[in-house]
């Protein structure tokens, strides 16, 4: 069973950075596909931004260039680097993986996946 724990959301003013931390425990296989999901008050949740095991990555329109996803596998750790946010960015981040998936690659359906583990969130609000 794959545990994962989000930490670093905060407030913030536009402009500013944030560093996401997932906390992933229980891992076993070599294979997985991790992401970051936002859910704004009273919108749907949207893919942010996703990580395959074979080291490929893809961005949602939105973020691309301005957000950074990243494994410390070390840590077993995945992380969202996040700069020049903006008070559209305000959302509660939640973290998802999936193992054994014998991925080759991300698919592009990749903010579709059915992912079995997901971590609590951690709030990320954007204000000034």
């Amino acid at each position: 069973q794959v545990q994962l724990v989000e930490s670093g959301g905060d407030s913030v003013q536009p402009g500013g950075s944030l560093r996401l931390s997932c906390a992933a425990s229980g891992a076993t296989d070599t294979t997985y596909i991790m992401a970051w999901f936002r859910q704004a008050p009273g919108q749907h949740r949207e893919g942010v931004a996703a990580i395959c095991s074979d080291g490929s990555m893809t961005y949602e329109d939105s973020v691309e260039g301005r957000f950074t996803i990243s494994i410390d596998k070390a840590k077993n750790t995945m992380y969202l680097e996040m700069s020049s946010l903006a008070p559209e960015d305000t959302a509660m981040y939640y973290c998802a993986a999936d193992e054994g998936t014998r991925l080759i690659t991300l698919p592009t359906y990749w903010s579709k996946w059915r992912f079995p583990y997901w971590g609590q969130g951690t709030q990320v609000t954007v204000s000034s």
